[in-house]
């Protein structure tokens, strides 16, 4: 019998064997250092204060969706991220439920508001000393004693035949007879989704949440939370439903950090890494 010819197989299967076990400990301890590694190159420095919570508020025609991307992002840098329906039946009604949904939330908070969503978070949050930072994105900053519709100024893609009126129910936080405003889905794409893909903004345009009509009439009737609360906000250069003219305007007069972005309307979906950006600087005025 010829041992050496028996041997070489063995030593053959030796070797292959020797070099799987060598190259899993590899994958393994490459996997650990991947995962040691910062979960996003964007990571925050953090003073010795609490990390605050970031509060996004959704504007009218959207949904909590709308803020997917930076959700990511902020959840990534290490941040506790909230996004509540706003249910658009109203400023009062609104805000109240916003008001009440921070109640619950115990440590300071940075609080987000896209378009219409800036008008709830400037009344919501006035009186809640847990606020620490307001930041409106594309949004309405708006004065005591001034109406949703008169903040628009003139240019925006919203007027004349924009909408869908769509009657519904009393006793749902509306006046009897008001309706439910959709924007029609023809006018989505080149308006309210403007700058986003075709397919992007269709899905938008089936998706939208109505805002009740009466909403566009009712007044912010308490001191604006921006009076006591540093804001930032965020301009997007290219939106035709609230022009960047009266954004400026109303962010200067609120003196709140101004960014401008390359976008239309819907900022946040089209360039959600510098919402992201502008979110954390705010909260980091709070450490």
């Amino acid at each position: 019998m010829n041992l050496a010819r028996i041997a070489r197989p063995a030593r053959l299967r030796l070797i292959i064997i020797t070099a799987l076990l060598a190259m899993a400990g590899l994958l393994a301890a490459t996997t650990q250092a991947a995962s040691a590694r910062p979960a996003s190159s964007r990571a925050v420095s953090w003073g010795s204060g609490p990390k605050p919570a970031i509060v996004l508020e959704h504007g009218a025609w959207a949904d909590a969706s709308s803020w997917d991307k930076v959700i990511r992002q902020l959840q990534e840098d290490g941040f506790t991220v909230y996004a509540p329906p706003n249910p658009l039946r109203g400023v009062s009604y609104d805000s109240q439920y916003l008001s009440d949904f921070l109640s619950t939330i115990s440590g300071p908070i940075v609080l987000v508001g896209h378009s219409y969503g800036g008008f709830v978070i400037t009344n919501a949050a006035t009186g809640n000393s847990n606020v620490k930072a307001l930041v409106y994105v594309d949004a309405f900053i708006p004065a005591a004693g001034q109406a949703l519709g008169s903040l628009t100024g003139t240019g925006s893609c919203l007027g004349g035949n924009a909408f869908n009126a769509v009657p519904y129910p009393g006793g749902t936080g509306g006046p009897p007879g008001d309706v439910d405003l959709y924007i029609k889905q023809s006018v989505v794409p080149g308006c309210f989704a403007s700058g986003l893909p075709p397919s992007q903004a269709a899905v938008i345009a089936a998706t939208q949440r109505p805002l009740a009509f009466s909403t566009f009439g009712q007044q912010l009737t308490g001191p604006p939370a921006w009076k006591t609360i540093p804001s930032w906000a965020v301009i997007g250069t290219a939106d035709k439903v609230l022009p960047p003219a009266q954004q400026r305007s109303m962010a200067k007069r609120a003196s709140s950090h101004i960014t401008d972005i390359n976008a239309g309307h819907l900022s946040m979906i089209a360039d959600p890494e510098a919402v992201a950006r502008v979110i954390e600087q705010a909260a980091q005025a709070t450490s």
